[in-house]
């Protein structure tokens, strides 16, 4: 499959009075393959906004290669065939959602009104079309930023926080547009903190930490590593004791005991072994490793490996 994106040891630095040089990209290697849902993630000051502007070629890289589409980045030419929903974008209020649309849509030359009713239609605002903008909610708002996003039928979608601060309808309403652009064959790199639905959307996802990619990935295979709680009654300390293995919690109380295990272990010989001593089995529950915990356990191992680089933003702010 061909890279939609792809980046060798992309660099972007900033020279700071007070710092000196402070690379706040460093030497990035990334790769979105096409047609795939890309999660970009990393805590505040990561380097994540930097990343996509260099992308984007609104900033220029100090150093290293990028690639868009097969183009450069910078080459004019593949902002035809891109789109970028910002995280806080900007609209004039007094337009309504069809006059939005036809004002964007001639900066690239589209004057057909069914398209516009097209994509209206698309991101379920088409009985919303003559209110003006300043009336839309922020989940209605999110989604004509999506309807604007398609105008000129992009290939890649570039969507920063594309479900901040949206109610559970909304998340759902902006979750499921974003898997129809997937089906529609398009590619979509998501910039998120929401890591619960950058989890369901996402194929694959980098962790990037002081500019640096911590993790890359399919998810599937990032987030192998599950446990296994096993919960039992009847179970003498004796017992439980003798269920202590690497990487094994066992919990005594009351004759009851609580084995928490890695996915791998031989769960049917702990089973058969309590069983043989005539102990209850309350429960088997596996608990499939989460976003999350790879989230805060990647940053929380970069943050300790070093001296700590200051947040993109304060450099950014001390170079001006």
């Amino acid at each position: 499959m061909a890279a939609a994106i792809e980046t060798q040891k992309l660099t972007k630095t900033y020279r700071s009075r007070s710092l000196g040089k402070v690379n706040v990209v460093d030497e990035l290697d990334l790769v979105v393959e096409e047609g795939e849902i890309f999660g970009f993630l990393g805590p505040n000051g990561a380097g994540k906004t930097t990343t996509i502007k260099m992308l984007l070629g609104i900033i220029a890289p100090t150093s290293g290669e990028g690639y868009v589409l097969g183009r450069e980045i910078g080459d004019m030419d593949v902002h035809r065939v891109i789109s970028y929903l910002p995280e806080r974008p900007y609209y004039y209020e007094y337009m309504t959602g069809m006059e939005l649309l036809k004002f964007y849509g001639s900066l690239f030359g589209i004057r057909d009104t069914s398209k516009f009713q097209g994509l209206l239609e698309k991101v379920n605002l088409a009985g919303d079309a003559t209110k003006t903008i300043s009336q839309y909610s922020k989940g209605m708002q999110q989604r004509i930023g999506l309807a604007q996003s398609l105008l000129n039928d992009p290939k890649l979608l570039f969507l920063d926080e594309p479900t901040g601060g949206l109610d559970p309808i909304a998340h759902t309403e902006i979750r499921d547009l974003i898997l129809q652009f997937r089906n529609e064959g398009r590619t979509v790199f998501i910039s998120s903190h929401e890591l619960s639905e950058v989890e369901r959307i996402c194929d694959r996802v980098a962790i990037i930490n002081k500019g640096v990619i911590e993790q890359q990935g399919k998810l599937d295979d990032l987030l192998r590593g599950g446990r296994i709680e096993i919960i039992a009654d009847g179970v003498s300390k004796e017992l439980a004791e003798s269920f202590k293995g690497e990487d094994v919690i066992i919990s005594h109380h009351n004759d009851r005991a609580i084995v928490d295990m890695p996915e791998n272990s031989d769960v049917n010989a702990l089973l058969d072994a309590l069983r043989s001593k005539k102990a209850s089995i309350v429960s088997v529950v596996p608990r499939r490793r989460r976003l999350e915990d790879l989230f805060v356990e990647t940053v929380g191992r970069a943050d300790s490996r070093g001296k700590a680089k200051p947040a993109v933003a304060a450099v950014e702010e001390d170079a001006k």
